[in-house]
């Protein structure tokens, strides 16, 4: 879709590590080697009572290049390396991050568990599987382990939890604000008529005419249960077919002349906030939210203010970020081995030492580290 809107104060969760989970968890799962065999796992990173190996510092560097050529994908091979180097210096830094954060969320009580299932459906619906067995059945195929795999995407969806939490604590955006930034950017807001559109989509491919009928129904009563005053966001969730149902059905933003000329109609003419009639299509039935409607010319104040609110947050978010991760550190035990590094290391941060023994010395050991903090 064309022209995608400002999501709402969650688009943050963009943060650096998070871009190391590609698109689709299942097609990363698959990308992985079998094991042949028992290897030594190499500790090259200690946070408090975690490690972090040698080999996920080589999964997310990986990541990183896939997530690089994805969002450059017509760029030139020196720009995509540049891109690379620029990032890949704080790999190390963003896997420490993620169990700083990892760990308070499992401090603070939080539970992902039910957006653990939800994420799960979506990879088995973007991988048309028929069940969770059969997700589980084909992670294992590949020789992983179910329950890391499931525990990759509970740190994820826990690091994001804990990030909500925290910056919408520390981040506040006042009105005189707002109206400063419109006022110091007021062309940005000279636009053509737009709307902003989300949608409940329910297939009828494949389907017998009776089949149709029943979906029809379904999506009378959708739409009947929105006006009524459910949340039309969640209902996409929970009952969409389409592909921006885990999105809450957002669709995007539109001109005219953008949309198929059976929708576009029935779009324009609806207010901020108005539900469409069921519409078929030829793939489907749909119901369809005007979330904004901008008229010509210059926007005023009031259209545009969730808008610059977005733009201030995520201003605001990567150096309040920062500063919250830097307290973490202050309050953990983080360790790295000699030639990795930790961009935002501590002055004053263990290392992990090898010492060995020397002619004079035959008795010594290894360095005998500081223990971790109780609790941590």
């Amino acid at each position: 879709m064309k022209n995608r809107t400002l999501r709402s104060t969650r688009c943050f969760l963009s943060f650096a590590f998070f871009l190391l989970l590609p698109a689709s968890l299942l097609a990363q799962a698959l990308a992985q080697p079998k094991s042949k065999g028992v290897i030594v796992e190499e500790i090259i990173a200690r946070v408090n009572n975690s490690i972090i190996t040698l080999s996920d510092f080589q999964k997310a560097d990986v990541s990183l290049r896939e997530e690089i050529s994805h969002d450059c994908q017509n760029c030139a091979p020196d720009k995509l390396d540049a891109m690379y180097r620029d990032r890949q210096k704080d790999l190390l830094r963003d896997l420490i991050d993620q169990q700083l954060l990892v760990q308070r969320g499992k401090d603070e009580g939080i539970s992902v568990e039910t957006d653990l299932i939800k994420r799960l459906d979506d990879v088995r619906k973007d991988n048309k599987l028929a069940s969770l067995e059969d997700l589980e059945k084909a992670v294992e195929g590949e020789g992983l382990s179910w329950e890391d795999y499931k525990n990759q995407i509970r740190n994820n969806l826990l690091t994001q939890e804990v990030i909500h939490r925290e910056m919408s604590n520390r981040i506040v955006i006042g009105k005189d604000e707002v109206k400063k930034y419109y006022d110091e950017h007021q062309k940005d807001f000279v636009r053509p008529e737009l709307v902003v559109l989300s949608e409940i989509f329910l297939s009828t491919e494949g389907r017998t005419p009776e089949e149709m009928g029943v979906i029809q129904r379904k999506m009378e009563d959708y739409r009947n249960r929105v006006l009524k005053g459910e949340e039309f966001s969640e209902l996409a969730k929970r009952y969409s077919e389409g592909s921006t149902a885990k999105e809450g059905g957002n669709l995007g933003t539109f001109e005219r002349g953008q949309l198929d000329k059976q929708l576009e109609p029935a779009v324009f003419a609806l207010n901020r906030g108005g539900i469409s009639d069921v519409i078929q299509t030829k793939t489907g039935f749909e119901v369809l939210k005007v979330v904004d409607h901008y008229q010509a010319g210059q926007q005023p104040l009031d259209k545009v203010e969730n808008e610059i609110m977005n733009k201030l947050y995520l201003q605001k978010m990567q150096p309040t970020m920062r500063d919250y991760l830097a307290q973490l550190r202050e309050e953990s035990y983080v360790m790295v081995k000699p030639g990795f590094t930790d961009s935002a290391a501590i002055a004053g941060a263990s290392i992990i030492q090898e010492v060995a023994p020397t002619p004079d010395t035959p008795q010594k050991s290894k360095k005998k580290l500081p223990k971790p903090k109780a609790g941590s």
